[in-house]
C-alpha cells in the first residue's frame, strides 16, 4: 500500500462482499485505485468493450489486440495477473503505450462461471514507482473475491420487448428498469454517462415516450400482451 490515507485491503474485501450488483463493484474502483496509488482503475468486461473498426483510433486497436497488447493476452491466455515487468523487461512498456499516465499497468482476470468475462485494470504515471510483487499478489486476492461475488449475482432475466431496440438500446432498457442510474449504468456498461443520457434521448423518440417511467412501461406492456391474429374473421 503506497498512500497512507488508502483502505485497508480487508476493507476492500469487505465492500466486495456486500455489494449487491456489478454497478457497486464499479462504484468502488476509486478506493481500490487508491489503494494501488494508481493513476486509473477500471473494472471492465469483454462484452462490453467498444468493437473495433475503421473509425477506431490506431492507440485503442493496440490496446485491444492481443497480438499488440502482451498484458492482455497474458490475462487471456493464462488467467492470472500480471504487472508489465513480470513479463517484458524494465522501461519497454512505455514504449507500447506512449500516454504518460498508462507508464506502468497491472492487471488482472475476473472469472465468472469457469469462464474468463474481464478483468480489473490499473495504471500509473510514468514518473511514479512501476507495480511490485506486493501489489500483484493484493490484485490477485481482489480478483478472486469479486469473482466470487459475480458468480453470486443473479443473471438477469429479461421481462421487457425490445425488438424495436437495438441492443445496446435494450441493455440499457433493462437497466432502467432494474432502477440503475444513468451514472450506475455507465459504469456498468463502460460508457460515458453522457453517451447513456443521449442513448435515451434516442429510445425517448424512437418510443414516441418523455420519461423512464413511460418508457419502461411500454416495453413492459408489449412484453405481456398477447399475440395478434391476423388470420381472425
Amino acid at each position: 500500500m503506497n498512500d497512507l490515507m488508502a483502505p485497508p485491503l480487508q476493507e476492500l474485501i469487505q465492500a466486495i462482499a456486500l455489494a449487491r450488483n456489478e454497478a457497486e463493484l464499479q462504484a468502488m474502483m476509486g478506493k481500490v485505485g487508491v489503494y494501488f496509488a494508481a493513476k486509473r482503475s477500471s473494472l471492465w468486461f469483454f462484452d462490453r468493450l467498444p468493437k473495433v473498426d475503421r473509425t477506431t483510433p490506431e492507440m485503442v486497436k493496440r490496446a485491444l489486440s492481443l497480438d499488440e497488447n502482451p498484458i492482455l493476452r497474458y490475462v487471456v491466455q493464462r488467467h492470472a495477473a500480471l504487472h508489465d515487468e513480470t513479463i517484458l523487461p524494465r522501461g519497454v512498456w512505455k514504449t507500447i503505450c506512449p500516454r504518460a499516465d498508462h507508464g506502468h499497468v497491472m492487471a488482472g482476470p475476473l472469472i465468472r462461471n469457469g469462464q474468463l468475462v474481464g478483468g480489473i485494470g490499473l495504471t500509473r504515471h510514468r514518473d511514479d514507482p512501476p507495480f511490485n510483487a506486493e501489489n500483484l499478489t493484493d490484485l490477485s486476492a481482489l480478483c478472486l473475491h469479486i469473482s466470487a461475488q459475480l458468480a453470486r449475482f443473479e443473471p438477469v432475466t429479461s421481462t421487457l420487448n425490445c425488438d424495436r431496440l437495438t441492443p445496446r438500446e435494450a441493455q440499457i432498457a433493462e437497466l432502467v428498469a432494474r432502477g440503475l442510474t444513468n451514472k450506475e449504468i455507465g459504469a456498468m456498461l463502460w460508457i460515458t454517462e453522457n453517451s447513456v443520457k443521449q442513448a435515451l434521448k434516442r429510445m425517448f423518440r424512437k418510443l414516441e415516450v418523455s420519461s423512464r417511467a413511460q418508457m419502461v412501461a411500454q416495453l413492459l406492456a408489449r412484453s405481456i400482451a398477447p399475440p395478434s391474429d391476423d388470420t381472425a374473421a
